[in-house]
């Protein structure tokens, strides 16, 4: 089986079919989904789904793309609903910074203090976090080891492939590997594929983003895992049953909740 530990099925794209696309993964062996929580207005969706499916978690958070609409009250009044079990997705995210040298180092300012917070509350609520890193890989690592973020451990979502983040696999993190390694263009996360702990390796989609090869351009779904799984065991060389059963070992590690699921 194949557990997805992050999909945005809370997503506007899904909303006309949403039990279609859920049914299908299960058909095709995902019996697992992990609802990260990316921006406040989606939520009451995630925890409609999450109510309705025993497979469907949730996690609350902000990305930084949302770092204005943070606010602890409204993470207080979901983090304790019994499917929300993880916090984030959160982190740092320098690739559409402002141009205007002053406003960068304000937004930049902004977004450790709210990705700081989110590790804090993780802490304060002893659930894992789902961190979001994009181009910003020494001062997401710097925080997450002088905050102490290995005390509830977590994931980094769509891992960069970046050699610098590898060190926190000794800090309690996973790394989430999604359609991206299928990408022609992908070298780089296929070369360092083999140097993350296999202990610690985790499959995602991103759905409805970042679709996997064969179906690049077609909006992403958790059954399209089975691409990701078939491609981490080309690389690797070793059977994607192996690779199916050391991933749902390691998200069963992480996120307890799925420890029940067979």
């Amino acid at each position: 089986m194949i557990i997805d530990t992050h999909c945005h099925l809370d997503n506007k794209q899904y909303y006309e079919d949403i039990d279609k696309v859920i049914q299908n993964a299960l058909n095709h062996n995902v019996k697992g989904f992990l609802i990260p929580g990316a921006d406040f207005d989606d939520l009451p969706q995630a925890v409609a789904l999450a109510e309705k499916y025993n497979e469907v978690y949730f996690a609350v958070g902000i990305h930084p793309y949302d770092i204005d609409k943070f606010d602890e009250v409204i993470m207080e009044k979901y983090v304790n609903h019994p499917k929300c079990i993880a916090i984030g997705e959160c982190g740092l995210d320098y690739f559409r910074l402002p141009e205007d040298e002053i406003q960068k180092a304000e937004n930049i300012k902004k977004q450790k203090e709210v990705f700081i917070a989110q590790i804090e509350f993780a802490k304060k609520v002893k659930k894992p976090l789902i961190i979001h890193i994009r181009e910003a890989s020494n001062d997401s690592r710097q925080i997450l080891i002088d905050y102490n973020a290995k005390e509830v451990g977590g994931v980094l979502h769509c891992f960069n492939a970046s050699e610098h983040l590898l060190l926190l696999a000794e800090h309690n993190f996973y790394f989430g590997i999604g359609g991206v390694l299928t990408f022609k263009n992908a070298k780089k996360l296929v070369e360092i594929l083999p140097k993350i702990p296999k202990d610690k390796l985790l499959i995602e989609t991103d759905a409805p983003y970042l679709t996997p090869h064969p179906h690049r351009g077609e909006r992403n779904e958790p059954y399209y895992t089975v691409f990701v799984s078939s491609k981490i065991a080309e690389i690797l060389e070793i059977s994607d049953l192996e690779v199916q059963n050391l991933t749902t070992k390691n998200a069963k590690k992480l996120f307890k909740e799925f420890s029940s699921f067979s």
